[in-house]
């Protein structure tokens, strides 16, 4: 009996031994889960500081680390608890990274804001200078405005003298229009006593007539055929006209400009010599000495003019001789220079 008992008295004292195991490992265990809630709230903290913070919370990592190491063989769970805690340091370190790439992009731009107020102020300087011109130019352009407005003035008042002069332009034009059509009525009348005065001198013969305004000779009347050189009985005729002409000059009033017009024309047949090569030569040679031998006889040269039509102005554009000798001859016309 004494055995039983004392067998079962051993067996009763293992037990608190056993409670005294678990008390110890369930203090460890509290021990431990205090440790890491306690290293989670520190991280938690940690987490928001920088570089020295951040070592901190790696050497606590790294402790834990330890003393997780020791218990993971029966605490597996723990494993997804530090592999969490890695991650969460692995994204701390990521955002700190980020957080140093922004502070180098903060001061890049800090940088750049100082280069861009550099550049502001060259702007502004310049915008300065620029402003400075406009005003100068503002200036040169009110001085350009006042002198157009003087011009535009004295415009004005040029129009008005143009205007003033036009219409005394006006006036002097109608009277000198007057006075030239009163000079040209003149002319005709003195013409008109020319004709007659000669037409008294060299009577009616059929080689010389009066056509229009003009006086017309025959050539024949004055010169062989195809020469220049007067005839010796063209004298007597020529000296007639030049009679006339002198008396009528002394009547014709010296402010009037008149002139005996002497035109010389031949008929259409070409002729081609040494002294004359065209018509128009020859014509022009009759009608010059027409004029040199009335200047010989006292008319004043100034008051005779010779002219030259050769065959392009024919009285009748047949090819008869008759129409010929019509169309060779020397035309006198009293007209104004």
């Amino acid at each position: 009996m004494a055995s039983t008992a004392g067998r079962t008295r051993r067996s009763l004292n293992v037990w608190p031994g056993y409670v005294d195991a678990l008390a110890t490992l369930l203090l460890s265990v509290v021990f431990l889960l205090t440790v890491f809630v306690v290293g989670q709230f520190f991280l938690s903290q940690e987490l928001t500081g920088r570089d020295a913070t951040l070592a901190r919370l790696n050497r606590q990592l790294a402790d834990l680390t330890d003393l997780l190491a020791l218990e993971r063989s029966k605490h597996d769970g723990d494993d997804a608890e530090l592999r969490n805690l890695r991650a969460t340091l692995a994204a701390v370190q990521a955002e700190r990274d980020q957080a140093k790439t922004q502070a180098e992009a903060a001061t890049v731009s800090q940088g750049a804001a100082g280069n861009l107020d550099k550049q502001l102020e060259t702007e502004r300087g310049a915008t300065k200078r620029a402003l400075t011109q406009v005003e100068l130019l503002n200036e040169q352009i009110a001085a350009m405005r006042r002198q157009l407005a003087a011009l535009e003035d004295a415009l004005a008042a040029s129009e008005n003298r143009d205007k003033e002069s036009q219409v005394r332009i006006a006036e002097l034009g109608t009277r000198l229009n007057v006075a030239l059509a009163q000079k040209v009525q003149e002319l005709a009348r003195y013409r008109s006593d020319f004709f007659g005065r000669l037409r008294q001198i060299l009577g009616s013969r059929p080689d010389i007539r009066v056509v229009g305004d003009r006086f017309v000779l025959q050539s024949e009347v004055l010169f062989p055929g195809g020469s220049a050189a007067l005839k010796p009985e063209a004298a007597p005729e020529l000296d007639r006209i030049a009679g006339a002409i002198s008396d009528l000059a002394k009547q014709i009033p010296a402010d009037l400009p008149w002139v005996l017009r002497v035109d010389g024309h031949t008929d259409a047949r070409p002729i081609a010599t040494s002294q004359f090569p065209s018509n128009w030569a020859l014509s022009a040679a009759r009608a010059i000495a027409v004029v040199q031998y009335l200047a010989g006889k006292g008319i004043a040269p100034q008051h005779l003019l010779a002219g030259a039509f050769g065959e392009f102005q024919p009285l009748d554009p047949g090819t008869t001789e008759e129409a010929y000798a019509k169309n060779r001859r020397i035309e006198l016309k009293l007209t104004e220079r």
